[in-house]
């Protein structure tokens, strides 16, 4: 997908919560209707077969429940996109990037093939299934695991088993850590942890900046990857590192595929040794030998750190029209003492070397997630909507609020709240400069019908079509219809944090009555000494009770605490509606303020 994604680290986010959040945009010219579900252990298949690859996979038997937002149609598959579990693990999935020729030749993507021929027929060839894309991932992950550690785990064991046909980034979090995913040819991958106290952009391109194969190959705190990625790198050369005893004596080693950390004595020595061996062989040396021994040779003359875009990633004209000026707006936004502007800046919307990460100027709250994924260059030359620069300039770039964002979410994981209402869902459906995102407690058995039931065909019934509605009638008339659609985004955001916080409080009460009613029940048990001869029996049987009625309660909360939010959009939604198709109205060509005396 055509997607742009940012992640807030705990100590990065206003409150200490770890904040994933993408938008997801259909291709150019298609609109894919969304919606937002739960989904119950039973619904969940034990046998998995992909739409798009044919790819058949056995699944474990023990998956948890999860709400994901995926696509209405299922002409493509169940693509759930963002989701999180009762463990509160949350996902989204994917950012669509890519990576260089040298890797597709290396490990090539893993598609589909249809059948040729007729079956018995000579030439006849069998249908070959594809690997897993943006369509599985999250169905084969979310319900499985209870850290995000646990999920970067099985999705790189899926990915090296089954094989992808596309190349894309993966977002897992759960309250503490904030993992991303990069697919790597076929089957290799890497995954970097979000400093906490940092944010990340990625605008679909391989992002990850840095990387650290001496941690990832030993105490994996902040990097994972593929078990074989050095000697990947090594046996198909995509080391482009210019050594220390290149023409410049290595002064400019810095902008070289792998950074300014060679390897160094016993490394260089054994790399020495190796490669001594590999051309010094007898003649009843194998080649096979040889080869491996040059192998190892290069895997040990590797740097520790490198930068995976210069490995694997690739660089088109391209980017800087698509790709890399969102980067940079995100950037220019969270950190605006930076100079982004002028001549002399540092980064300018085109270029490459934009960081993946880097520490805010001041936390990161909600508001200003939903402000940037559905941002357009606000204040710039470069705004679609705005009055800087020239005709060309305002549509020179690829904004990130497009017209084909199908929702954005935001999953907010929050530490200083109980677990069973930890995750809260930022969900807002349609173009995001139209719109705005609302909270919905993700650990639910059900989400109410007006964001559940959206139809395929167009209709206000349901909270997607009514977005779009608004969306396509006040594109023409911005500066007519920005106040009303401004003061809907700021009414919708405030009742969610207040409806969020009084949920809070209510379930705070819930669990506190539901544990007293524990205490006095097991009190009661143990009254007299009858009792106290059963007080084991009693107790087991009094605990689950009481469990599974704070649970009920908790979950109706929820439920209803969604509900109401639902029930604010639809009132308020209509109303905007109503309000820009009023305004537009009043603005249309054919208008004349004559009326008939009579009326």
């Amino acid at each position: 997908m055509s997607c742009t994604t940012i992640l807030i680290g705990k100590n990065a986010s206003y409150d200490g919560s770890t904040i994933i959040a993408r938008d997801d945009d259909s291709g150019s010219g298609r609109y894919d209707p969304k919606r937002l579900i739960a989904v119950a252990p039973h619904d969940q298949p034990r046998h998995y077969t992909s739409v798009l690859s044919h790819v058949e996979i056995d699944l474990p038997d023990n998956p948890c429940r999860y709400t994901i937002a995926p696509n209405v149609l299922h002409n493509r598959g169940v693509l759930a996109e963002a989701g999180a579990n009762e463990h509160n693990v949350a996902m989204s999935a994917t950012e669509t990037i890519a990576v260089n020729e040298r890797v597709l030749a290396a490990d090539p993507l893993i598609e589909f093939r249809a059948a040729q021929g007729e079956p018995g027929a000579p030439d006849y060839l069998p249908e070959q299934p594809g690997g897993i894309g943006e369509e599985d991932i999250i169905t084969l992950v979310l319900p499985y695991v209870t850290t995000a550690r646990e999920g970067v785990a099985r999705l790189g064991a899926l990915l090296e088993q089954y094989g992808t046909y596309e190349s894309n980034g993966v977002i897992i979090s759960d309250v503490d850590e904030i993992w991303y995913v990069e697919t790597i040819g076929g089957h290799h991958w890497i995954a970097r942890r979000v400093p906490d106290d940092c944010y990340a952009t990625i605008p679909n391109q391989l992002g990850i900046d840095d990387f650290n194969l001496a941690d990832a190959f030993g105490r994996q705190r902040e990097y994972l990857c593929s078990a074989d990625l050095r000697e990947f790198i090594a046996e198909h050369h995509l080391d482009r590192t210019m050594g220390a005893s290149s023409s410049t004596g290595g002064r400019h080693a810095h902008g070289a595929g792998f950074g300014v950390e060679p390897r160094t004595g016993s490394h260089a020595r054994r790399a020495a040794a190796d490669a001594s061996i590999a051309t010094s062989g007898t003649s009843s040396d194998s080649s096979a030998a040889t080869r491996a021994a040059g192998i190892e040779a290069r895997v040990a003359a590797l740097p520790n750190r490198f930068n995976p875009r210069k490995v694997f990633g690739a660089s088109t004209p391209k980017d800087h029209i698509y790709n890399t000026p969102r980067a940079w707006y995100m950037q220019r936004y969270l950190n605006p003492s930076e100079d982004w502007d002028s001549p002399a800046a540092r980064y300018t919307p085109e270029s490459d070397d934009i960081p993946w990460c880097r520490v805010p100027e001041d936390k990161v709250t909600i508001e200003d997630v939903d402000f940037l994924l559905a941002s357009h260059y606000e204040g710039t030359p470069y705004d679609p909507y705005g009055t800087k620069g020239t005709a060309e300039s305002r549509h020179r770039y690829r904004p990130i609020g497009v017209n084909r964002t199908g929702h954005m979410v935001a999953i907010q994981l929050r530490p200083y709240v109980p677990a069973a209402n930890r995750a809260v869902m930022w969900v807002s459906f349609g173009s995001g400069p139209f719109t705005t995102a609302a909270p919905f407690f993700a650990n639910v058995n059900d989400t109410p019908a007006y964001l559940r039931d959206t139809t395929p065909e167009v209709s206000t019934d349901n909270l997607y079509w009514t977005n779009r509605l608004i969306a396509v009638v006040a594109d023409a008339h911005w500066f007519e219809t920005h106040n009303a659609i401004a003061g809907y985004a700021e009414g919708v955001r405030a009742f969610g944090h207040r409806l969020v916080e009084q949920t809070d409080i209510q379930l705070e009460d819930a669990v506190t009555e539901g544990s007293e009613s524990a205490a006095e029940s097991e009190s009661d048990a143990d009254a007299g000494e009858a009792g106290r001869v059963a007080v084991g029996a009693d107790s087991a049987a009094v605990r689950p009770a009481v469990q599974s009625a704070v649970q009920s309660a908790v979950q109706s909360a929820l439920e209803s605490a969604n509900q109401q939010m639902a029930d604010y959009l639809r009132e308020h939604t209509a109303k905007l509606l109503n309000d820009v198709v009023y305004t537009a109205s009043n603005l249309m060509h054919n208008s004349f303020a004559m009326s008939d005396r009579w009326v």
